[in-house]
Order: structure tokens, then sequence, then C-alpha cells
């Protein structure tokens, strides 16, 4: 019996200056995209690992469907949750000063910083694993970035890694004013990091009138919820935590190698988590939060700059926005490389415009680089005025006559000029200043021996890292609380990474 024949796939030319694209279909993407989350959730459904929620969703209306463990979620199931989720999110600060209102009554949005990296490219341009000194040097210099609203804790090498979080996320807490995102990476370690949480509040009620903190809870795609990110919800619901439902899709890996399809994933498996959310911990703040990649096939690499990736991450955003009228969190600064530098400027820029154009109102990713696994402070400070520039992008330039100056405009004789009409002079400091990047003429920049923006935002950053606090922000009282937490942790917290089966 002879084989067949293995069917050969073509990939088709590119376009360029000679050679025209492919014609695309013009469609409502949205409207596309709505609809086919809400049938995919309704035929299809997901597995769900918690016994608990399994029981909770059917009593809800949820059936059963093909597979062990997945429900299928009606859509009246899942409008009901959509319409009874809070349409306004507060993340607090430590002090009033730095408190966030999401969605902002400016139609603008806050950044955070990256999250998860494994490595920390240290001012001086040396590379190391994350320690807690990176941590603290980190909190630092994101306490002086404007733009920059909330700090999130990376994976801490140096301690047990069993409480890697606990670890990071205490130090983190204890070095910032700003507020804090939280990623457990373990069942077990979700009550500490709630507890350091109140400690720094100043109790549990205090935390729930002011939650300076939010938590992030995720799907394992496609379509599946592990047991300790339905705990996440559950604690989060406890304690008055905001939840950022996050979906991380890698399109041709684990979802559809395509644009609409990978952002189709990481919309199904939000709504699903909002859905999750209603019936865990109604009343809880849930911001939608894809986070998108793309496999490059000829490495296995996932890539998060890649033009694919940035235009599924805009879809996605514009989806749940516009389609289901959720707050909205997303990369909005990265790249793929591993150093600052002009490739990781560029991707970053596309990224952030793009996602900024879709309307977030976060943008993630500060300072992070090599595909969100490393952490640059220097890469940091140039974020920040990229994101500063992003918010005047997005904000609609005023088009009425005094704005155009008609008056001076209608009255220009030959040879005039605008340089000292009033209009000029009520609004010349207006414009956005350029704060770590530099606009020196040729004779200036050899002067100082080709001095860059690169050379500023290191200066900056050492800078805020020298003026930072010695004992952070917290009390003597608190710091020692938060101390014995996370030594009770380490002595008490078993090895989830040894064990095996759904309760990890």
């Amino acid at each position: 019996m002879r084989r067949r024949p293995r069917k050969r796939f073509v990939t088709p030319p590119a376009a360029d200056a000679f050679r025209l694209d492919t014609p695309a279909q013009a469609a409502d993407a949205v409207a596309v995209l709505r609809g086919r989350a809400l049938d995919l959730l309704a035929g299809h459904g997901v597995v769900i690992r918690h016994p608990a929620l399994q029981a909770a969703l059917r009593r809800a209306g949820a059936r059963p469907a093909r597979d062990a463990d997945r429900l299928r979620l009606p859509r009246p199931l899942v409008e009901e949750a959509l319409a009874a989720t809070p349409k306004t999110v507060a993340l607090a600060g430590k002090i009033p000063a730095r408190d966030i209102a999401l969605p902002r009554a400016d139609g603008g949005f806050v950044m955070r910083t990256g999250t998860g990296a494994h490595r920390y490219i240290a001012p001086d341009g040396t590379s190391r694993p994350m320690d807690l000194r990176a941590v603290t040097e980190i909190a630092a210099v994101a306490e002086t970035l404007s733009q920059v609203g909330f700090i999130a804790h990376p994976f801490v090498h140096g301690v047990p890694e069993k409480t890697a979080d606990i670890h990071g996320y205490a130090a983190l807490m204890a070095r910032t004013t700003k507020h804090v995102w939280m990623q457990p990476y373990q069942r077990r370690n979700i009550g500490y990091l709630m507890c350091i949480a109140a400690v720094a509040a100043g109790g549990e009620d205090a935390l729930r009138a002011r939650p300076l903190t939010s938590a992030i809870t995720c799907a394992f795609s496609p379509l599946e919820f592990k047991r300790m990110d339905s705990e996440v919800i559950v604690e989060a619901g406890r304690f008055g935590v905001p939840l950022h439902a996050c979906s991380l899709p890698s399109g041709g890996g684990t979802a559809p190698f395509s644009e609409g399809g990978t952002a189709l994933i990481a919309v199904a498996e939000i709504l699903a988590m909002v859905t999750i959310a209603h019936h865990l911990a109604p009343g809880t703040p849930v911001i939608a939060t894809p986070l998108i990649f793309t496999l490059d096939m000829a490495t296995g690499a996932a890539q998060m700059a890649c033009v694919e990736s940035i235009q599924a991450a805009a879809l996605a955003v514009r989806v749940l926005k516009q389609g289901f009228g959720l707050i909205t969190h997303s990369y909005g600064m990265g790249c793929d490389t591993p150093r600052p530098g002009a490739q990781s400027m560029a991707e970053r820029s596309l990224l952030g415009q793009a996602v900024s154009a879709a309307g977030a109102d976060i943008l993630g990713g500060v300072g992070q680089l090599q595909t969100a696994t490393a952490f640059s402070p220097v890469q940091a400070v140039l974020d920040d005025q990229i994101g500063a520039m992003l918010r005047r992008l997005r904000r609609p330039p005023p088009v009425d006559d005094d704005s155009l100056n008609w008056t001076g405009l209608t009255a220009i004789r030959t040879g005039g000029h605008f340089l000292a009409d009033p209009h000029t002079l009520a609004r010349c400091r207006h414009g956005l200043q350029p704060g770590a990047f530099l606009r020196p003429g040729r004779q200036s920049h050899d002067a100082n021996d080709g001095f860059t923006a690169l050379d500023t935002a290191r200066e900056a950053a050492l800078a805020a890292i020298a003026a930072a606090p010695q004992d952070g922000v917290l009390s003597t009282d608190q710091r020692a609380e938060i101390a014995a937490l996370v030594a009770h942790a380490d002595r008490h917290v078993p090895d989830a990474f040894a064990e095996t089966g759904p309760g990890v």
C-alpha cells in the first residue's frame, strides 16, 4: 500500500515595493470575534480542574461537554457575568497620590513594569540572575517613573524556589509607594501573599477599603483552567483585591496560527474567567489581560513583538474593550531581543503604538527584554518616555478656530511669520519635552563623545537607585511582620514542584 504523499505548503512571497499584497477581506473584526468567542464557550467549552467551581457552574447553568472536566458555558451565563462585572477598578497606592482609577477620565492609560523576568540587566550592562537586590533597584527606578502607575514583582533567584514569589513580592511591597501586581506561583502561596498585602495596607479591612495590590489569574491555554488560578479568584474575592484575567496564547502552539485565531483564544479564555469570577467571587473587579505570543517555527521560541503578535494583541484589546466593555491590559512595551538598543526601541514602539491605539487601559512590560524574560532599569527609563509620547499620540489634536489660530492666519501678510504671535507665545511651552531622549546638533553630539539617550537613561536609573531610602516605605513593625510571614512560608510551604496532580 502506497503512502499518501505529504501535502506541500508553499509560503507566499511577501509584499514589497514592487509586489502587491493579497487583498484583505473587509469585515467587522470586533463583531465577528465577539460572536465566535461566545459560540466557542457555548459549543465547545472550557476545562475546569476545580471541583467546587465545577459544581457552582453546573448549578448556574453550565452544561457537560464531550471531554472530562469540560463545561460548556451558554451565552446567557456569560452575559450575566459580563453585566455584573464592575465597570470601574480602583488600584490604590500606599498614599492617595499614587491611587489609580480605571478607566481614566481622560481616556488615557497607565503603565506597569515587566513581570516574570529571570535575568537582570544592571545599569552598567552586566547581566545576572534576578535577585533581591535587583528587586530593590527595580522598585527604586519605577518609583521615579511618571508614566508607571504600578509595579510587578519578578522571579527571584537566591531564595527557596518554592517561595520565590513570596520573597520577591515582600521585597517589592516594602520598597514602593505604588500599587503592586501580585503573581502567585503555586496554590499554597496565595494566602501568604494576601497576608503580606494586608500587613502593608494596615490590616485586612484596610486592604479591602484601599486595595494596594491586584492579582493575576491565568488560563492554561488552550481553554483550560488549573485549580491554582481558581483559588486566586477565591482569595481575591475574600480580600477585596482586583483581578487581572490573563490569557497567554502562542499562535501556532496553544492557539491557531493566525492573528484572528490567537486573539479569539485570548478573548474566549478571558470571558470564561469573567464568568468564573462572577460565581466564585461576585463583585470582584476583573481586568481583561490578553498577553499575546507567536511561535517562531524555525526555533520554537515565543515572540511577543513580531508583527503577528502585535496585530493579535491590538485585535484582542479592541474586542474586549469595544465588544464587551471590559477594562483592558496588555503588553505595551517589550521586545524579543536580550539587550536595550535599536531593535528593542523599534519593536516596543510599534507594539506600544498599536496597543495604545486599540484603547488599552494598561500598557504593561516597562523595562522588559527578551520576550519578558529579562529586565533592564535603563530600558524602563526609556519606556517611560515612550509612554509619555504615546499618551500625547492617543489624544486627538484640537482643530477649532482657536487651535488653528484662524484670526492670525487670515491676517498674515506677505513675508509674515508666527514667531512673535500671541498664539505661539501662549502655546510654545506646551509641547512634550524630550526627557531622556536627546535632540542635539551635530557639534554638540560630537563634543559629548556621542552621548545618547541610553547614556541619559543610565544616569537617571543610577540616580534613582542611589536616592532610594535604605529602609523602604514600611514601618519597622510592618517589615518585621512581613519577614515573619516569609520565614514561616519557607518552613511550611511544601515543594509543589516535587508533587504531581491537579491540586498543584
